[in-house]
């Protein structure tokens, strides 16, 4: 047995920042300071003090009302499935093809809370091309992916995102009722894609497809973006033909249908 001496030094500002990090994962909404130094037991401007630090360093983020949530870093690099999978690793030969393919953006997001996060794109060589930068977000009713990341969710979970946003338009297209945007996430989920008209960006129109993992769950968002004069819904088959390999490389398996018996 390791007497107390062999045992590795702990570093009390690690120890003290992973401990806020826990406290902060353990809230689904952005936590305030003082919640965060009486979860750690740490005084409020040592909690302070290491927040602000967190926060350069990109593990934490705090929002317009002062309050803390997990940071993009952290989620970059906590974007890896059962068996250490990384989704973007895998994703981004696929995308480049499908970028040759189309000559257009190609664009790989998660959800993280009520938006979509951009975590890694590929554009194409050619002047004029739809710039999305990754660790930028956009609420899920104004893109392609998030309408079907809410319609995967279920009635009630689309319901309880129109009331905490109040869908927000962005532009003259996006969509700011919930019985509009109910029916538009059923019938994207029913169809196998989704579309963005115009609703995040004028002049910028988008078809998203979702991407499942070993588990048949959400992993991630597939899309393509472009000038709206130039999007062209006949990409969709190969967009859907994409999806459908990385998720194969996820391991998602989808159910085959049993032939009935006679």
């Amino acid at each position: 047995m390791m007497s107390d001496q062999h045992l590795p030094a702990r570093i009390q500002v690690i120890d003290r920042a992973a401990a806020l990090l826990d406290a902060i994962a353990r809230y689904p909404e952005p936590v305030s300071l003082k919640i965060l130094a009486a979860e750690s037991g740490l005084h409020p401007s040592t909690t302070h003090r290491i927040l602000a630090s967190l926060i350069q360093n990109r593990l934490v983020e705090k929002d317009s009302a002062g309050h803390y949530r997990l940071g993009l870093r952290l989620l970059q690099l906590g974007v890896r499935l059962h068996a250490n999978v990384d989704v973007r690793a895998i994703a981004r030969p696929v995308m480049e093809a499908l970028r040759d393919q189309l000559g257009e953006t190609i664009n790989l997001t998660i959800r993280e809370g009520d938006a979509v996060v951009y975590i890694e794109k590929v554009t194409p060589n050619r002047m004029i091309h739809v710039q999305q930068l990754v660790g930028s977000r956009a609420p899920l009713h104004v893109t392609a992916v998030g309408k079907l990341m809410l319609g995967a969710a279920g009635e009630a979970a689309i319901q309880a995102y129109a009331q905490r946003t109040n869908l927000p338009a962005y532009t003259r297209n996006t969509i700011t009722t919930v019985a509009r945007l109910r029916a538009e996430c059923e019938e994207s989920i029913a169809r196998g894609y989704a579309l963005d008209d115009e609703e995040a960006e004028l002049d910028v129109g988008c078809i998203g497809v979702l991407l499942y993992d070993s588990t048949g769950k959400v992993s991630a968002g597939l899309s393509v973006s472009a000038p709206i004069e130039r999007r062209r819904l006949e990409w969709t088959d190969d967009l859907v033909a994409a999806a459908e390999r990385i998720s194969a490389q996820l391991g998602y398996q989808p159910l085959t249908r049993d032939v009935a018996d006679d």
